[in-house]
């Protein structure tokens, strides 16, 4: 979790015990952004061009008459409200994630009482995924040139089962904007034919879904668990917060609050400790799936744990380890990804960024492979020995020595040098004053790609102080001399 986001815990935490005004206020002050928006409505041509009035909470730097979006490109959360709770029951939310880095979106759509079409609702936070993007070219927006391609979709209540309807198509689509899946309290919507639980089977996003464990409104064992036991999710995480409600991820609503109170016994806990629980790991998810943020990962991983406010259950299928394989002195990792880094020796190797790496330095070789979703995984250390047989079919064209790696270095380094012919070659360490300290090399080489390793000693065996030293080679009529640097 980064300083920004355990100051703010640690306010949030303070101000519950005070009172909620004082809450926002430091929520502001140390805010990363301030919070822009705006209403627009959008048509939906394949369904008779349905409205869909929007409000978009965005990043800005400065609060003024121009609003101009904070510079950067944001990743998106589509929100769905709950059944009778208005979409600005949420102000929690966008004041949450919004001065994060994140673009909101809220559909005010289905508020009826008696006309509520969940499967419609469903269908307008899937249409919202994509039309935000057209929204980001738009050079007449607001958010014009601050969409970035990662989207989220959120919802709470009736609001989290519509979102399970959309992931369901957008899935299906083979949508490349869909990250992750949350739901807050989802309610199985099956009005019309539809169904969020069986939806939940088509949704291959990763998914989390955060549960009061003393919901009455909409009970865990009817409605949430069902929702999560059918996600085909690689990664799925169900978090119950113990003593937790359903109104309680959102600010007070009467309509909501009311069925509380007659449906929800033994609520042990504040909205604000729930709101403060939720975020906590709401926060480190959405850094993880729409920011690729690997580390808060981790911090979430640990959180789960660690936390005495929460139950879970988790399936998180890791990615893949690969494993380096040699052939003809090519190295190629065994596992197939989006990307690929090669290491010497625990050092990036520059520009070694395929599937398959051809060295010509002896050590220690990783590969670290990148997926579409989940955080990258390196592979175990290689050892790669140089075969003499092998080389001799590449003889380099010209002289060359290159820096020595790792520079700066502690006690070992490598120099590399190559040699196109058969050529008497000699390697000398020179000290600050011009001193050789070290003679490395004084015979007849063979032409190809060499290398010789340092210790960093004397000629004496004796260890060296830390400081600026230079090596010189001499390969016939080829002279050259580089600068390294010895810490100790």
């Amino acid at each position: 979790m980064s300083a920004n986001k355990k100051q703010k815990c640690k306010q949030i935490n303070i101000c519950a015990r005070i009172f909620s005004v004082i809450i926002c206020f430091t929520t502001l002050i140390f805010a990363q952004y301030q919070i822009g928006h705006y209403s627009t409505i959008f048509q939906d041509p394949d369904r008779s061009n349905r409205n869909i009035e929007t409000k978009i909470y965005y990043p800005v730097t400065i609060i003024d008459d121009s609003t101009v979006t904070a510079i950067g490109q944001f990743p998106v959360i589509v929100f769905g409200h709950g059944f009778l709770i208005s979409w600005d029951t949420y102000q929690n939310v966008w004041e949450e994630f919004v001065p994060e880095g994140y673009i909101m979106v809220f559909p005010t759509t289905e508020g009826g009482l008696f006309s509520t079409d969940h499967q419609q609702f469903g269908w307008d936070l899937q249409f919202l995924v994509t039309k935000i993007q057209n929204e980001g070219l738009n050079n007449n927006s607001p958010i014009y040139n601050s969409v970035d391609n990662n989207t989220a979709l959120m919802g709470h209540s009736m609001g989290g089962g519509a979102a399970f309807l959309a992931a369901d198509s957008l899935c299906n689509s083979g949508n490349n904007h869909l990250k992750t899946i949350i739901g807050l309290a989802p309610a199985e919507s099956s009005s019309n034919g539809v169904s969020s639980i069986a939806s939940a089977l088509n949704i291959t996003v990763p998914a989390l879904i955060l549960s009061g464990s003393q919901d009455g409104v909409t009970p865990p064992t009817d409605h949430h668990i069902p929702i999560y036991n059918n996600l085909s999710s690689d990664c799925k995480t169900f978090i119950s917060i113990s003593g937790g409600g359903h109104c309680y991820f959102a600010n007070p609503n009467i309509f909501c609050d009311i069925a509380e109170s007659s449906a929800s016994n033994g609520i042990s806990i504040s909205r604000i400790e729930q709101q403060s629980i939720s975020f906590d790991f709401l926060n480190l998810w959405l850094d993880y799936t729409l920011k690729r943020d690997c580390s808060d990962f981790s911090v979430f991983q640990d959180s789960l744990f660690n936390s005495n406010s929460i139950t879970f259950d988790q399936l998180c299928l890791q990615n893949p380890i690969a494993n380096i394989i040699e052939n003809e002195g090519v190295l190629t990792s065994s596992i197939i990804g989006t990307g690929y880094q090669w290491y010497l020796d625990n050092g990036i190797i520059p520009y070694a960024n395929e599937i398959s790496y051809s060295p010509n330095i002896e050590g220690h070789y990783n590969v670290e492979v990148f997926f579409l979703s989940g955080c990258p995984t390196i592979s175990n250390s290689y050892n790669f020995i140089i075969d003499l047989g092998v080389l001799e079919k590449f003889i380099p064209i010209n002289h060359a020595i290159y820096q020595n790696y790792p520079n700066p270095f502690n006690a070992n380094t490598t120099l590399r040098y190559d040699l196109p012919k058969d050529v008497f070659v000699s390697i000398r360490i020179y000290d600050m004053l011009g001193n050789i300290v070290s003679n490395l090399k004084n015979r007849k080489e063979s032409a190809g790609y060499q290398s010789v390793q340092w210790n960093a000693t004397s000629n004496q065996g004796q260890p060296l102080s830390a400081g600026v030293y230079f090596y010189s080679i001499e390969a016939g009529d080829f002279r050259q001399t580089k600068k390294m640097i010895l810490l100790k």
